[in-house]
């Protein structure tokens, strides 16, 4: 019987590319499916989640909030921050209350990210800008602030840009250290729940395949470090595929429910989420 495929959507970045590493590379047997890939960044995958184009996805835990009638969150390949994430960087030193009176630079609305900022500084001036295009566009002089993600946590400070403020650190003294969730594989709901059961640990393989194969897979992930040094997607990678990653545990978990709630409180989030989770094994 020709094996069903699986369209898989995850964003182009060494973190992401070491998780998927195995799967992407037909590491292990995964009968009776086949995998297809498709990298994007996250806010195009957040958007085709909102279409429910693929069947497991990456999503920003923000984007969630607008998709939890099409898909179930996966316990295994989340992203979370263990008192660090996405920051706010400025050409000149400022101080939080600064940033309420001045443009930043944001990655996109449903980013976790801008949630996170917004549950932070309440309503602020902001301009959407591509991710990997912040930095430029702040040293350019088209804004006065910008919220970095992704590998830009590591390299802002060879721009002689300033941190005002690190979100995650910010996230963890508001909640007594939960992490700060940013992003989450996500899996269609209408593929029953004898297909979700037996796709599910694959996710969780993958990640396992990596982490017994550190080099090999840091390799792969090297082709997606957008110019890194070596030691640098080293530690990139180390950041955002730790321990939760495997698996959510309940911090994890507490912490997803907890920021759409706060989303929700705050009036960002139109409606009130009750998160769903499929266990990967």
């Amino acid at each position: 019987m020709k094996p069903m495929e699986i369209t898989l959507g995850h964003s182009p970045d060494s973190d992401d590319a070491f998780m998927f590493h195995a799967l992407a590379n037909n590491k292990f047997d995964t009968s009776p499916y086949t995998f297809r890939h498709f990298m994007q960044d996250i806010e195009t995958l957040n958007h085709r989640a909102a279409l429910g184009e693929l069947d497991v996805t990456a999503i920003s835990v923000h984007a969630y909030a607008y998709v939890h009638h099409r898909y179930a969150i996966l316990t295994a390949g989340g992203s979370l921050g263990l008192g660090y994430g996405p920051m706010v960087v400025t050409r000149e030193p400022k101080t939080v209350e600064d940033l309420k009176s001045i443009t930043i630079a944001i990655p996109g609305k449903m980013t976790s990210a801008y949630l996170a900022l917004r549950l932070c500084l309440g309503e602020f001036t902001y301009d959407i800008v591509p991710f990997d295009q912040i930095i430029p566009a702040l040293l350019g002089g088209r804004v006065d602030a910008g919220l970095i993600i992704h590998e830009g946590q590591l390299t802002y400070g060879a721009s002689g840009l300033h941190k005002v403020i690190d979100l995650g650190e910010w996230w963890a003294k508001e909640t007594d250290g939960l992490p700060l969730p940013l992003g989450a594989n996500a899996i269609r709901k209408d593929l029953g729940p004898e297909r979700i059961a037996e796709i599910a640990p694959y996710m969780r393989k993958t990640i396992e395949y990596s982490l017994a194969h550190r080099e090999e897979a840091l390799q792969y992930a090297m082709k997606f470090a957008r110019d890194l040094p070596a030691a640098q997607a080293d530690r990139f990678v180390g950041m955002y595929v730790n321990p939760l990653t495997l698996h959510l545990g309940e911090d994890g978990k507490k912490s997803y429910q907890l920021f759409l709630d706060r989303g929700y409180q705050e009036g960002v989030i139109p409606r009130k989420v009750e998160l769903e989770f499929v266990e990967c094994g």
